[in-house]
């Protein structure tokens, strides 16, 4: 169930009860304390009055410097709290994305670009500086205005009947404009994103608009874009000026109000001069209040929109991972068999996978052949546990696919398509990712696949760092490593698209003898044209559309 931006918001709060709790203590204490200054300019402007110098006037001076010094040292508390939850919500945000991404069902990626997911993360910032604004400015101007009006309140019963119908008002601005703003600044949102997503889309194939850029193609759909933007966001600033102009009038509304009323009680003598000016005190502070709040709408907005951008990413489905087989211990190679399996992506009327059977035992060398759009690849990636079957039984080592624990599957698969990348960081790292590998064996993989004589020019070897994609490694280097990653855990299961492609010839087939030798006790499932994958495959498997 998608849940509202307001939800999202108050779910948020929850994670912080103790640390609110500590914030709105303070605001109250501040919003009383701030009442010590008309209180005390009140007793001051009486001794005054009297003529004489006294000692309580005195007192009544640093009475009203300490109400101001320790309003300031309760702030600095709140201000302690804030950012504890700002550091928080960044990390448990981080690690919340990177937990999520690998884990999200590829069925609900296949029509998102994954990267652009990403970009959502920035929204943990607005969040950030947000809070701040709505946790302390917000609730401090909240509390102001109802003390200011508690107070006012004691001077006459008038000032209730006042405050009552202020506090309607400002509700009822709230409960019209509210919701279009909320719409709106959602729309600006999206077409922000669409923006970055194009931006992101130029700089991935800039050598694609580097060579077309007289057409100025890019420019022209940047332009649309923008419009678009601008668009959205002109309307989104015609509700905040529209409620900008609404609460002018509210606080033309108050300050008519409590001046005309204050100044009739003093004429009527039930108030005296001190009072008078207390009350003018307060409610300038009221004022004050009332503009804090509306600086503080618009990023109330802000807030609840990058909740709701975040929470499409936290929305997705996960894999289910609820299975508890393992493999067994002492068993290499995997045996795979299918009956009557089906698979569709759900928008597409055509099953790509309809009705599929097969087995092969454990240890088998397989090929995958077919023409193009028959699926091969979609069947590698059924196998590896990536797409769940919509029928049908699969079953790994005769024990079905779903009911194994993923992440011990997954040790024993390994898995190279053409969409694996490499990230940044070392080449061990990129290698390794994360296992723990013997420099004994990472030595024995890196020797076979020729990769020694390369790292040994490289400044710090294996431990070199790789830029992002290895854009500046030949393409024969990345599929070497993507293949020492996936060999070096001594998986019993091999699932390869094409994983030498770009390698020499004399070089690939030395590589394909030593994936394929008999003595190598894992079972390979291979999706190629070169044919000497073909020679050294024990049979193929060929798939028709």
């Amino acid at each position: 169930m998608t849940l509202s931006p307001i939800k999202r918001f108050w779910n948020l709060l929850k994670q912080y009860k103790i640390e609110l709790r500590q914030i709105y203590a303070y605001a109250v204490f501040i919003g009383i304390v701030n009442l010590t200054l008309p209180l005390g300019i009140q007793a001051i402007i009486n001794y005054i009055q009297t003529g004489e110098l006294s000692s309580s006037w005195i007192v009544l001076v640093c009475f009203v410097l300490l109400g101001i010094a320790i309003t300031g040292f309760l702030q600095v508390l709140q201000l302690r709290i804030v950012e504890n939850i700002q550091q928080d919500l960044f990390t448990k945000s981080a690690f919340e994305f990177a937990y999520r991404i690998p884990k999200i069902k590829f069925v609900q990626l296949d029509k998102i670009h994954a990267p652009e997911l990403v970009n959502r993360f920035f929204d943990t910032l607005t969040i950030q500086k947000g809070l701040p604004k709505i946790l302390i400015d917000f609730s401090l101007a909240a509390f102001q205005i109802t003390f200011g009006l508690a107070l006012l309140a004691v001077y006459s019963p008038f000032f209730i009947i006042l405050g009552a119908a202020l506090i309607f008002v400002l509700w009822l601005i709230f409960r019209i404009t509210g919701p279009s703003g909320l719409v709106t600044s959602l729309k600006e949102s999206k077409h922000k994103y669409l923006m970055a997503h194009w931006l992101e889309e130029i700089a991935r194939v800039n050598r694609s608009f580097k060579l077309n850029a007289a057409t100025y193609f890019h420019l022209n759909k940047t332009d649309h874009i923008a419009i678009d933007y601008l668009s959205a966001r002109e309307k989104h600033f015609g509700v905040l000026l529209n409620q900008f102009r609404l609460f002018i009038g509210f606080k033309v509304f108050v300050a008519a109000g409590l001046l005309v009323l204050g100044g009739v009680l003093v004429f009527e003598e039930q108030m005296n001069i001190g009072q008078f000016v207390a009350a003018e005190i307060i409610i300038l502070l009221i004022i004050n209040s009332v503009e804090k709040v509306l600086r503080v709408i618009d990023t109330i907005y802000d807030v609840l929109t990058a909740l709701e951008k975040i929470g499409y990413v936290t929305d997705l489905k996960l894999d289910e991972d609820q299975g508890k087989a393992i493999p067994a211990e002492g068993i290499k190679a995997f045996s795979v068999s299918a009956k009557d399996i089906l698979f569709g992506f759900p928008d597409e009327r055509r099953k790509i996978i309809d009705n599929l059977s097969f087995d092969i035992a454990a240890g088998e060398r397989v090929l995958l052949s077919g023409a193009s759009g028959s699926g091969k690849t979609l069947l590698l990636q059924i196998i590896a546990g990536i797409h769940m079957i919509e029928d049908g039984e699969l079953y790994v080592n005769r024990i079905p696919l779903n009911t194994y624990k993923r992440d011990k599957l997954y040790a024993k698969i390994g898995i190279a398509f053409p969409t694996n990348q490499l990230f940044e960081g070392t080449f061990r790292e990129n290698i390794t990712m994360g296992r723990e590998i013997s420099d004994r064996e990472l030595s024995k993989v890196i020797d076979m696949l020729d990769l020694e004589n390369y790292f040994a020019h490289q400044p710090k070897g294996v431990d070199c760092p790789v830029d992002s994609g290895g854009r500046r490694l030949p393409r024969s280097v990345i599929q070497k490593i993507i293949i020492a990653r996936i060999i070096v855990g001594d998986p019993g299961l091999l699932l390869l698209e094409d994983p030498l492609q770009f390698v020499e010839e004399d070089e690939k087939k030395r590589i394909i003898d030593y994936i394929m030798a008999p003595e190598r006790n894992w079972t390979v499932i291979i999706v190629s044209d070169f044919y000497y994958w073909k020679e050294k495959c024990n049979r193929t498997i060929k798939l028709k559309k």
